[in-house]
């Protein structure tokens, strides 16, 4: 790197010499404004501006005053040659702060060991508003900290930061205003003093990053550290400060009134509902002393009316039991009845379990082969009584067979007088045929009947 003064690094505090600084002699002031920009004006602003200061401030221009004017002639030029370079502007920006308030060594110093000399009572006389007082001089250390922040802000923006006040100011309007803001203190400031490399020394890009993001580091280690220190030194203040300890003790008051309102109120509610309670006693034992009287009263009129029904009563009751007991069993047995299929000798524990055992296909079976062999016995038991073989049964249809014996009735066409001859005989025959076997059956069921 170049060995100009320029690229030095002041060893100790890591502070750096600026551009500005090649002539000794030149009073630090910021290089936009001596041009008369603002710190976003372009490349073609900057050298406008420059053109315009120095013709009109060129010593030749200004025989009157020529020291004057060279001075204010290399404000302008030292101001033009960093501003002009877009690397030299970068760096400016950057550590613009440091290099107003180093001075003209262009020399950066922590500055937060000045707060420290105002955390203590010996910094104040008496709380009041003199000079030397407790508002004007912490009016005065915040007014300070306010205009470092705006001085050294990166960018334009308007910072609002609310006053300290006096002895008379109210707490609502500007006491909490200003603790809530500066209890919740974040600083603007870059502190670039806080930097440990420069880097233009770098010897590459990577290099360069990592210089970079130490710095960064560096930066927002010392800006917590800062913003740490002005929170805790508000908080200071504010455990001290006479208006703030008014309040809180008008605030213990108002609460205190209002607890006392509120026992008041607790005690007249309690004595209200104690007396209701009272009322509502004595009017509750009238009432049962004056029932318990009729019912007396009703008691004795029935017992001389009527006399005593107390054995009467133990034999109704015996027999409802008995009655209730027997009916019991019979509600038992017919549950076990319910519950119990012939025809397969199964048990169920429940009506529905019976009900779809019913419905199955085994239990149809089974109940059919039943009613078989039942019809085929009674048929023998008739044979032996009547001691001739019975005519064969006919067959007993199912639903589905009568519908289609039923279908084609309805749907043959009408027959021959000599088919319907026949077919009268035919059923003549047939119903004579059935009321004799209507008879004969009838005698032998009276024949059974009598037998048993």
């Amino acid at each position: 790197p170049d060995a100009s003064p320029l690229h030095d690094v002041t060893p100790g505090r890591g502070g750096r010499k600026c551009g500005a600084a090649r002539w000794a002699g030149v009073a630090m002031r910021c290089h936009y404004e001596a041009l008369g920009l603002s710190r976003d004006a372009s490349a073609g602003d900057v050298k406008r501006a420059h053109r315009r200061l120095a013709l009109l401030h060129h010593p030749d221009k200004n025989p009157d005053s020529p020291e004057d004017a060279t001075e204010q002639f290399k404000l302008i030029q030292a101001a033009y040659d960093v501003l002009s370079d877009p690397q030299e502007r970068a760096w400016y920006d950057n550590h613009r702060e440091a290099i107003l308030r180093g001075g003209q060594e262009g020399e950066a110093e922590d500055d937060s060991h000045v707060l420290l000399q105002y955390f203590t009572g010996a910094c104040y006389s008496g709380f009041t508003d003199s000079p030397q007082g407790f508002y004007a001089v912490y009016r005065a250390v915040f007014a300070g900290i306010a205009e470092q922040e705006m001085e050294g802000a990166p960018s334009a923006e308007e910072l609002i930061f609310p006053t300290f006040g006096h002895s008379g100011c109210d707490y609502q309007t500007v006491v909490h205003s200003f603790y809530a803001h500066w209890q919740s203190f974040c600083t603007h400031r870059t502190l670039s003093w806080a930097e440990r490399f420069d880097t233009r020394h770098a010897d590459n890009r990577w290099h360069k990053r990592a210089m970079e993001k130490e710095n960064r580091r560096a930066r927002e280690r010392a800006r917590r550290q800062y913003s740490q220190l002005v929170r805790q030194l508000a908080a200071f203040v504010r455990r001290r400060d006479p208006r703030v300890q008014a309040y809180r003790q008008h605030l213990q008051q108002v609460n205190a009134q209002k607890h006392q309102r509120a026992q008041q109120l607790q005690r007249e509610q309690a004595q209200r509902q104690a007396r209701l309670a009272m009322e509502y006693q004595e009017q509750s034992w009238v009432k049962l002393s004056d029932l318990e009287r009729e019912l007396r009263q009703m008691e004795a009129q029935y017992q001389q009316e009527f006399g005593d029904g107390s054995e009467e009563g133990t034999s109704g009751e015996e027999d409802g039991q008995g009655e209730d007991g027997g009916g019991e069993m019979v509600q038992d047995h017919d549950a076990d009845d319910h519950f119990f299929c012939p025809a397969c000798d199964r048990t169920f524990q429940s009506v529905k379990t019976m009900k779809n055992h019913e419905r199955s296909r085994r239990h149809r079976e089974t109940v059919a082969l039943l009613r078989q062999q039942l019809e085929a016995e009674e048929r023998e038991l008739l044979e032996a009584q009547c001691g001739q073989e019975l005519p064969p049964s006919s067959p007993r249809l199912s639903k589905k067979d009568r519908r289609k014996k039923r279908h084609k009735v309805f749907t043959n066409t009408p027959a021959s007088p000599t088919d319907s001859d026949t077919t009268d005989s035919d059923s003549q025959s047939e119903a004579e045929s059935g009321q004799g076997q209507e008879g004969s059956s009838g005698e032998e069921g009276g024949n059974v009947g009598q037998e048993q």
